[in-house]
């Protein structure tokens, strides 16, 4: 994996503008919407049982969000993801809060029971709780308290449980098919006080597996260009809050081009 192929999914995603199917939840709707709009992707939300599997087959990528969950949601997400499965639409999830209710861990745990998901990206408590491990968690966010070796162990362990592409995201990210991976370095602090970011960043992703079968040069990729946007957008924003952040941090998604990486992203490989 070279910075060359890495730098080339950007071009690749804005010519082919993939279709990225969310069922996400209500509070970051429309800054997932604009932020893949920036990007260069085309979002649709589309939740009804009824027309959710006419949406999913035609999508580049079908993205599932439990961040506001119900049974009917839920149910949808079955469909969606079943439809994705049968017509070879890769299938993301992010398993939001898992561990801080029963409900949220089983939700995530019957999905990837049911449905083949491509990717999953969580912190590391929501990740650990997917696999069965105890790792505290208060509400939907988690503190980084797994550091360095430690997620990226939890990372390899988590892949290999449930056989698909695993990504911990921290001060350090960590992608791992769990034979391989990278721990991608970049972003900016500003991204934890803006609701939507971690959100925002499954659906990204979402979009530039859309475009690359590889799996796991596609998610590397993605968290690379998604830190250097946020990286850009603090600099340009340095002193002026967290609003003007959110504003400039979308700006910066729609100026991504091959050369963004370079200075603002550091990515390790590894192999296990």
């Amino acid at each position: 994996m070279t910075a060359d192929h890495l730098s080339a999914l950007i071009v690749k995603l804005r010519e082919e503008r993939p279709l990225v199917h969310n069922m996400t939840n209500v509070v970051v709707t429309n800054f997932t919407a604009n932020g893949l709009l920036a990007l260069g992707a085309s979002p649709v939300m589309a939740y009804a049982r009824e027309e959710v599997a006419d949406m999913a087959r035609i999508a580049g990528a079908l993205v599932l969000n439990l961040g506001t969950l119900s049974a009917e949601l839920v149910e949808s997400m079955m469909i969606a993801g079943q439809a994705a499965n049968k017509h070879g639409v890769p299938v993301l999830l992010d398993p939001v809060g898992a561990g801080a209710t029963p409900y949220r861990t089983i939700s995530a745990q019957r999905i990837l029971q049911e449905v083949d998901v491509s990717l999953i990206r969580g912190n590391a408590a929501e990740i650990a709780h997917l696999i069965g491990e105890d790792h505290t968690i208060k509400g939907v966010d988690a503190g980084d308290t797994k550091l360095g070796d430690e997620r990226r162990a939890l990372a390899v362990r988590a892949a290999k449980k449930l056989n698909t592409v695993v990504v911990v995201t921290g001060s350090e990210d960590v992608i791992t098919d769990g034979q391989s991976g990278n721990m991608v370095r970049g972003g900016h602090p500003l991204l934890t006080q803006v609701t939507g970011t971690g959100c925002l960043l499954t659906s990204v992703l979402g979009a530039f597996v859309a475009v690359e079968k590889d799996r796991l040069l596609a998610g590397t990729a993605g968290l690379g260009f998604y830190g250097a946007a946020a990286l850009r957008g603090a600099e340009r924003t340095e002193n002026q809050g967290v609003g003007s952040f959110q504003i400039a941090f979308l700006d910066e998604l729609s100026r991504l081009n091959p050369v963004s990486l370079a200075g603002n992203v550091s990515i390790r490989e590894f192999v296990i």
